[in-house]
């Protein structure tokens, strides 16, 4: 006789009860972590995609301010060479040249800030949740083997509620 022999039907179904209402659990619990963590890489590349699109529409104002400046630097030039060469004194060119500087600064402010958005958003990468992927992983592995992982270091939690587990 062997040791499964022993045990009689009704204790055996129940055993075998117990094991699928557990598989069933640890199932459900994983299509919730990767629910969540879906959800956490969603966000994470919606907020750096923003951040390119920011830094882009920055960059193109300070391309449209240099282009603008460059137009009052040769209205300038155009008028400075008027007077320069001893034609009546109308320093007009003076008004241009205060103008194209604004510009240019303005341009040169636009121009570092679309540098800090597209830096800052670019690549896309969603490194917290792929932090929190390795951590899920080190947790399954290691409760599988029987220690348990260290807390976690830097990385905040998942802030999805239940109700967004759909």
């Amino acid at each position: 006789m062997s040791a499964g022999d022993d045990m009689n039907p009704p204790t055996r179904e129940a055993s075998l009860k117990t094991v699928v209402e557990n598989l069933a659990a640890v199932t459900e619990r994983t299509q919730h972590i990767v629910r969540d963590e879906i959800e956490l890489a969603k966000a994470e590349v919606a907020e750096k995609v923003g951040s390119l699109g920011r830094g882009a529409a920055v960059g193109v104002a300070a391309g449209v301010f240099i282009a603008l400046g460059g137009l009052f630097l040769l209205h300038g030039l155009a008028f400075f060479f008027w007077w320069l060469l001893d034609f009546p004194s109308n320093q007009i060119f003076w008004g241009y040249f205060i103008v194209a500087a604004l510009l240019f600064l303005l341009a040169a402010v636009g121009g570092l800030l679309a540098y800090k958005f597209v830096k800052k958003g670019a690549p896309p990468v969603p490194s917290q949740a792929i932090a929190e992927a390795k951590l899920i992983r080190e947790s399954v592995s290691s409760t599988a083997s029987g220690t348990l992982p260290p807390p976690p270091t830097g990385v905040p939690p998942a802030t999805i509620d239940d109700k967004d587990r759909r």
